[in-house]
C-alpha cells in the first residue's frame, strides 16, 4: 500500500489508541510485522502542545517507521495549525480523527460528530491539505448512526480534496464498540474511490483479516484493541497474508522476553512513576491474553517501583515456564 511517497512494507497498520499507543508500543508493533503505527491524536489547541503529555505523544525524527500523527479539531484555520506544526515536528503524514465516538470528543462537534456536518469536514480537510507539503490521510466511521451511513458521500469528498488514504472503521458513532463491525460499507467506499482503503473493526485474528481484505477489496487493514497484550498479532497476519499458513504462537520465552523488554521500555520513556503506571494497564493486557489467574495481577498492581515490576515479571514467568 502506498500512501504518497510512503510505501508500507505490510498491509498492516496500528491503529491511534489514546493512552495505547505510545513510543514503546509503537516500537514494538512495528518490530512484530505492522507496516504502519500511527500515533495518538494530539489535540488542534495550541495550548496544549508544549505539555509533557503531548510531547510525550508525538513522534520523534529519530523513530523507526513511517511517521503518521493523528491531529483532532473542528475549526479549519486550528487543524491547519495544528498539521503545520507536527510537521515541523517531523511528521511525515498526517491524519485526521473523525472516527472518535467518545462522548467528550464528540461534545466538541470533533471526531465522528463531523460526519453530520459534510460541508465542515470538506473545509476542515481542504484547510489541512493546504497547509502542509506531506500526504494527508482521514479516519473516519461509516456513518452517524445505522439510519444514516454517510461514508460513501464522505469518502467521494475527502478524495476530491485531495486527501491520499482512508481508513474506515466498520460502525457508526452511534454503535460506540458495541456489537459488531460490519464490512457492506467499506466495501461501498473502496469501489467508491480510488485512494487507497484501510479496513477497521474487529480485525482480531489472521484468518479475519483475510477474509476482510478479500471481502471489502481494502488495500490494509487497521488493528486497534486486539493488538493490547498480543502484539505479536501483527507477525501472524502477515505471515498469514503472505503464506496462507498459520504461523506458531510465541513460545513462553520470547513471550517474557516482550513483556520485561516492554516494560522496561515504558519504565525509560516516561520515567519511573509513570512508567510504572503505565506498565500496570499493558500488563493487565498481556495476562488476560495469557489467562492468569487474578492473584499476580492483584500484587502487581500495588508495587510501586521499576524494579519491583521487573522482578515481579521475571519470577512469575519462572515459576509458569
Amino acid at each position: 500500500m502506498q500512501i504518497g511517497p510512503y510505501k508500507l512494507d505490510a498491509p498492516l497498520i496500528l491503529a491511534p489508541m489514546a493512552g495505547v499507543t505510545d513510543r514503546p508500543f509503537r516500537q514494538l508493533c512495528l518490530q512484530m510485522g505492522a507496516g504502519l503505527a500511527v500515533s495518538e491524536m494530539m489535540l488542534a489547541n495550541p495550548d496544549t502542545w508544549d505539555t509533557e503529555k503531548s510531547r510525550k505523544r508525538r513522534y520523534e525524527q529519530s523513530e523507526a517507521g513511517i511517521r503518521s500523527v493523528q491531529i483532532l479539531g473542528c475549526e479549519p484555520a486550528l487543524m491547519a495549525e495544528a498539521a503545520r506544526h507536527n510537521v515541523a515536528a517531523g511528521a511525515q503524514i498526517i491524519d485526521i480523527n473523525m472516527g472518535c465516538p467518545a462522548k467528550k470528543v464528540n461534545k466538541k462537534l470533533a471526531g465522528s460528530a463531523l460526519l453530520r456536518d459534510p460541508e465542515l469536514v470538506a473545509r476542515i480537510l481542504e484547510a489541512v491539505v493546504q497547509a502542509v507539503p506531506v500526504p494527508v490521510t482521514l479516519k473516519i466511521r461509516t456513518g452517524w448512526d445505522p439510519d444514516n451511513r454517510n461514508g460513501v458521500a464522505i469518502a467521494q469528498l475527502a478524495e476530491a480534496v485531495g486527501i491520499q488514504a482512508l481508513t474506515v472503521h466498520g460502525r457508526t458513532r452511534a454503535c460506540l464498540f458495541r456489537g459488531e463491525a460490519e464490512y457492506d460499507t467499506i466495501k461501498a467506499i473502496k469501489s467508491a474511490v480510488s485512494i487507497p482503503v484501510v479496513a477497521n473493526g474487529d480485525i482480531d485474528s489472521p484468518h479475519k483479516a483475510r477474509a476482510v481484505l478479500d471481502y471489502t477489496g481494502a488495500d490494509a487493514v487497521m488493528v486497534g484493541r486486539a493488538a493490547q497484550g498480543q502484539p505479536w498479532l501483527f507477525r501472524q497476519i502477515r505471515h498469514y497474508l503472505e503464506r496462507g499458513e498459520t504461523a506458531p504462537a510465541p513460545s513462553r520465552e520470547e513471550v517474557s522476553a516482550l513483556v520485561l523488554g516492554h516494560v522496561a521500555a515504558l519504565h525509560q520513556f516516561y520515567g519511573e512513576y509513570q512508567g510504572v503506571r503505565f506498565a500496570r494497564k499493558h500488563v493487565a493486557w498481556y495476562l488476560d491474553k495469557m489467562g492468569t489467574d487474578q492473584d499476580f495481577r492483584r500484587g502487581f498492581n500495588v508495587l510501586e517501583t521499576a524494579a519491583g515490576q521487573l522482578d515481579a515479571l521475571k519470577q512469575f514467568f519462572d515459576i509458569t515456564a
